[in-house]
């Protein structure tokens, strides 16, 4: 008991410290993605932090699966490391008295991931497609941004803004630049300032004032000054279409009720990620094997080779059956029966090393 509790004290505070890294890790390159999409026009600013979220919720199952398998990786290397488990041998206990306080430590962790790809991760999918269509429906104006060029939505006016006025005057716009192609004359139009007015009928219009139209075509020398009071540029209203509904986006019960070959291979990717995980876990008992006296290097590149084969044949099996190379039970259990045999082979090894040891 003393020993399970204090292996189940490491490897909690392990698995903190190495999802903490981890997640990370993941929020940092997925903050950078964003902020270049924001920066490019691509994405609203204000969008950044919900899709964010949304991205976090997403690969939360992979970091878990991860997490789990370099904690328990990094715990019984450590073990190795500093010669621990010369007595947990000597005390006549083989290797494969780990796998309680493994799967012990493990399940709970296997419980929120299944929770995860079966439940929340569609929704978060789900919602994500639904808010990045609800900032594709915004008017042209919405996409301006002060200081930068935005391009509009049908991609034939550029619009930019030097400030954007606040407090009572808010909604006005200063230092006005729009060009834009119509009937395939080049018209750029600066005005001192604009202003956002709806007409009766419900139309938008962007509304200059005091400003100066140059019209001509590319590649002439004529072009036509006209200087204006008020100038109105209608804003073309975008059709509102619905979310794509794509076979991530669908709840699993959706997916149960359509048996389609592509939400098969959905299904089977949500299954496989907990399932993964948890032989994973198990896997990394054998593989943690470290000789004191030499590097550790080469079992941990052996670790990590696993582990991307086995994400890969996952990846594999999943388009294997979406092509109809595979029927759904052959693709849920190929690639995991096929890792618990190497499982077998490697416990086994290891065992046999145990018995020589011990004989000498």
């Amino acid at each position: 008991m003393i020993f399970l509790r204090a292996a189940q004290r490491e490897l909690t505070q392990t698995a903190a410290a190495v999802f903490v890294v981890l997640f990370a890790i993941m929020i940092t390159t997925q903050l950078i993605r964003l902020l270049n999409q924001a920066a490019g026009g691509a994405t609203a600013p204000e969008a950044v932090a919900a899709l964010l979220g949304f991205a976090a919720i997403n690969y939360l199952p992979v970091l878990l699966a991860q997490t789990l398998f370099i904690t328990i990786l990094l715990v019984l290397t450590r073990v190795y490391r500093d010669s621990e488990m010369v007595v947990w041998f000597s005390s006549g206990l083989p290797l494969t008295a780990w796998v309680r306080p493994v799967l012990r430590f493990a399940w709970p962790i296997v419980a929120v991931i299944a929770g995860l790809t079966l439940f929340l991760a569609p929704w978060a999918y789900e919602k994500r497609d639904e808010y990045q269509a609800e900032l594709d429906r915004r008017g042209d104006v919405a996409r301006i941004t002060p200081g930068a060029f935005r391009e509009s939505s049908d991609g034939n006016r550029i619009f930019f803004v030097e400030a954007v006025e606040e407090g009572e005057t808010a909604g006005i716009v200063r230092n006005v630049f729009v060009s834009a192609m119509q009937h395939g004359r080049s018209g750029v139009m600066v005005a001192a300032s604009g202003r956002i007015e709806v007409a009766d009928n419900g139309d938008r219009f962007v509304v200059l004032e005091q400003g100066r139209r140059y019209e001509g075509e590319a590649g002439q020398s004529e072009f036509r000054v006209m200087e204006f009071s008020r100038y109105a540029i209608r804003i073309e209203a975008k059709e509102a279409r619905l979310a794509p509904q794509e076979a991530r986006n669908l709840p699993t019960h959706e997916l149960l009720r359509d048996w389609t070959r592509v939400n098969q291979g959905e299904l089977m990717w949500r299954l496989g990620i907990p399932l993964s995980a948890l032989t994973l876990a198990l896997l990394a008992i054998p593989l943690s094997f470290v000789n004191p006296r030499a590097g550790r290097t080469g079992n941990l590149l052996f670790a990590i080779l696993v582990f991307l084969v086995y994400s890969n044949l996952l990846s594999a099996s999943r388009a294997w059956l979406v092509q109809g190379k595979l029927s759904f039970g052959i693709a849920v259990w190929l690639v995991h029966l096929l890792m618990f045999a190497v499982l077998l082979i490697l416990f086994w090894r290891r065992l046999a090393v145990f018995s020589v040891w011990r004989r000498r």
